[in-house]
């Protein structure tokens, strides 16, 4: 697009179709200065995120349309659906919302983002990270009847939380141990003593790791990374929790909140959700406060979400930590039982 520019007469009219990612990542940046400072930008259709344009190709598409000319004061036409010439909505954009570091997604459903006026967002309240990155689930995660057979001891195993689908509530409760009650139990592999100790006082557990190395999962990007290769980063279990990715149809929301009673971890398909500040305080040991908290979060619209996180094809949403730290958590500090949370 910024290539063809050379080609353009003054005046001449432009049209795209294009991945419609650019519109929320961060290299779109550079594509949305240009169509705001550089040329008038006249309309940009997205397409359904769950209708692909290509049947080869899993990729959201848009059509942008601008003239290689004087950029103008009047708004700019966003319109979606899965025809361009029959749209399911349209609006007009001010031109003075299209700040190009924003993300223009959101735009779709309202003109205006209201986010700058939120009182208090996911940010505020919360220290927000993806979960464990292991290198290679397969290996690191087993079920727990498959690690004490492998003879793994117990000491070098981690409770973590099966992926959310198999997930049968949002309320994780926890065993007497700490670890989750679940139908399903799962174990994370970690460990810090050096190949040689764990060969002497651990035979049959450096027989796994041996498969580990004949199956170059010690080679791997993040593993090679690590010291041992079989330790795994810093990731405490988080009291709550939201799904990373969905696809939020037929009424099925595309992010879950999930209250984790338990000392499980969670690995990298879930957003982990650390108080900090007043409401970490607040929190401290009171479970009935921690209950308000996610009762709030439960009635959160998170299909109102989408315009903050990443789409793609086939109507796949997902959130990053930086993103869901720039949501408005208005809701949280207007429950009732939560008033102290502000300020």
């Amino acid at each position: 697009m910024l290539l063809a520019d050379s080609w353009l007469r003054d005046g001449a009219l432009s049209a795209w179709l294009v991945p419609s990612e650019f519109l929320d990542v961060n290299y779109g940046v550079g594509v949305k200065e240009y169509l705001t400072a550089k040329v008038n930008l006249l309309h940009i259709h997205r397409f359904r995120l769950d209708d692909v344009q290509f049947s080869d190709a899993l990729v959201s598409s848009a059509v942008v349309v601008f003239a290689k000319d004087t950029v103008s004061k009047g708004p700019v036409v966003f319109s979606q659906g899965s025809k361009l010439d029959c749209p399911d909505t349209v609006l007009e954009v001010p031109r003075k919302a299209l700040t190009p570091k924003i993300k223009w997604g959101r735009l779709f459903s309202t003109p205006r983002s209201s986010y700058n006026s939120a009182r208090v967002t996911f940010g505020d309240l919360f220290q927000i990270k993806r979960g464990l990155a292991t290198g290679d689930n397969k290996f690191f995660i087993l079920p727990c009847e498959r690690a004490w057979e492998l003879g793994i001891p117990k000491k070098f195993l981690r409770p973590i939380l099966p992926p959310p689908r198999r997930l049968p509530r949002e309320i994780i409760s926890a065993k007497p141990d700490g670890s989750p009650d679940l139908p399903e139990c799962f174990v994370l592999i970690d460990c810090k003593l050096p190949q040689d100790d764990i060969r002497v006082r651990y035979p049959r557990f450096w027989e796994y790791l041996q498969t580990g190395i004949k199956s170059q999962v010690s080679r791997g990007y993040l593993a090679s990374r690590r010291r041992p290769w079989y330790s795994q980063e810093n990731r405490p279990a988080a009291p709550f929790l939201c799904t990373y990715m969905g696809r939020g149809r037929n009424g099925v929301k595309p992010f879950r909140f999930l209250w984790n009673q338990s000392k499980a971890t969670a690995h990298n398909v879930y957003l982990l959700l650390y108080p900090k500040g007043k409401l970490k305080d607040i929190l401290a040991g009171n479970m009935d406060v921690t209950s308000k908290v996610f009762e709030a979060l439960q009635q959160i619209d998170t299909s109102s979400f989408i315009g903050s996180g990443r789409a793609y094809g086939g109507g796949l949403f997902k959130m990053e930590p930086r993103e869901l730290a720039a949501i408005p958590a208005d809701v949280l500090i207007e429950h009732p039982g939560l008033e102290a949370i502000d300020g």
